[in-house]
C-alpha cells in the first residue's frame, strides 16, 4: 500500500440530536483503488454513550504494531478535533487496535488508561447453519419452561434481568428507571428473548434467561446479553435459549456473532456447545475468532456512560 489517507464524517451533529462520528482510515491500493483499514465510531446506545468501538476490515492475526501505529496517530488526531475529550470514556475492539488507541490517545491527552486492568477481555466468536449443533435438553421432572420473544407483559421482569448484568459488569450499573428503560427498549425493537421456567402445579412463571441482541447487520447479528437469574443457574437455561436464539437468527443471518469473557470459561463451554467456534483449546486457530479488550480512561476525566 503506498499511501493512505483519512476521512472523517460526523452525522447527527446538531444540538439536539446525540453526536455520532466515524473515522474512517483508508489506503490506495496498487491499482489506484482505495482500501478501508479502521473504522472508529462513536456512537448512542438506548440508555448513554457507547464506548469508542474499533474494527479492521484486515485480518487481525496479520496485524503489526508497526503497521497500526501510524494510522492509528492520524486516527485519534482526527477524533480529537471532532470530539470532546472527556467522551472518550473507553475504547473497545480488537486487542491491539485498543492497546494501541488507548497509548496513543494518553500521549495526547494526558488522561491516563487502565490497559493494565480492562474493564472487559473477550474473545469474539461466531455461529453459522453449518457450525450450529441443535440438540434437546431434559429439565428437572418438577419444572416447566417456556421460550419466546420478550413482550410489554415481560418487560419489568427483563428489567430485572438487566439490573442484574449490569450489576456483574462493572462500572456499567444500573438504576431501576435505567433498567426498565432498556428493557422497554429491548423489548420494543424485538431485541430480547426469555426463557420463562415455573413449578408444575402452578401457573405463576418467573424469566430464568435473558438473551438479547442488539448490534446486527444485514447478514449478522450479535448477542450481546446472556443473563441467568441466580436461583435458575445450573439448569441449562441460558444454553437452551441461546440455541434458541440462534436457530431464530440464523433463518436470516449468516452469522450469529458474541463475545466471551476470558475468565468464564463456563460460558464458553456453553456456547462452544451451540455451535460457536474457537472457544475450545482443542480447535486452534480459528480466523475470525479473536480477542478484544474493552479499556477506560480516568473517570475523574471522562463521563461515563453505558453500553
Amino acid at each position: 500500500m503506498a499511501s493512505n489517507y483519512l476521512d472523517v464524517q460526523v452525522y447527527n451533529d446538531a444540538p439536539s440530536v446525540p453526536s455520532w462520528a466515524w473515522v474512517v482510515c483508508s489506503s490506495r491500493t496498487e491499482s489506484g483503488g482505495v482500501a478501508v483499514e479502521f473504522v472508529l465510531s462513536v456512537t448512542e446506545g438506548c440508555l448513554d454513550s457507547y464506548p469508542l468501538f474499533m474494527f479492521t476490515t484486515l485480518p487481525t492475526h496479520h496485524l503489526t504494531q508497526e503497521f497500526v501505529e501510524p494510522r492509528m496517530e492520524q486516527m485519534v488526531m482526527a477524533l480529537l478535533r471532532n470530539v470532546p475529550v472527556k467522551r472518550v470514556y473507553a475504547v473497545y475492539g480488537p486487542d491491539l487496535l485498543a492497546r494501541v488507541f488507548a497509548r496513543n490517545w494518553t500521549q495526547i491527552t494526558g488522561i491516563q488508561n487502565l490497559a493494565h486492568s480492562p474493564y472487559y477481555a473477550a474473545k469474539l466468536s461466531f455461529c453459522t447453519r453449518q457450525t450450529f449443533r441443535n440438540r434437546a435438553m431434559a429439565l428437572r421432572a418438577d419444572l416447566t419452561y417456556e421460550i419466546r420473544p420478550a413482550d410489554n407483559n415481560d418487560i419489568r421482569d427483563v428489567a430485572e434481568c438487566c439490573g442484574g448484568f449490569a450489576d456483574d459488569s462493572a462500572p456499567y450499573s444500573l438504576t431501576w428507571d435505567g433498567a426498565i428503560r432498556e428493557a422497554t427498549f429491548l423489548v420494543g425493537h424485538h431485541q430480547v428473548w426469555i426463557h420463562r421456567i415455573a413449578q408444575k402445579g402452578t401457573s405463576r412463571s418467573e424469566i430464568a434467561s435473558i438473551v438479547a441482541f442488539t448490534r446486527n447487520s444485514e447478514t449478522n447479528a450479535t448477542i450481546t446479553k446472556v443473563y441467568t437469574n441466580p436461583k435458575w443457574r445450573r439448569l441449562g437455561c441460558a444454553e437452551r435459549l441461546v440455541r434458541k436464539v440462534c436457530e431464530y437468527l440464523l433463518q436470516s443471518k449468516v452469522t450469529v456473532s458474541l463475545f466471551v469473557a476470558h475468565d468464564n470459561p463456563g460460558a464458553a463451554l456453553v456456547y462452544s456447545r451451540v455451535g460457536f467456534v474457537g472457544l475450545g483449546p482443542q480447535e486452534g486457530f480459528v480466523p475470525g475468532v479473536e480477542g478484544w479488550t474493552e479499556i477506560g480512561f480516568d473517570r475523574n476525566f471522562v463521563q461515563l456512560g453505558h453500553w
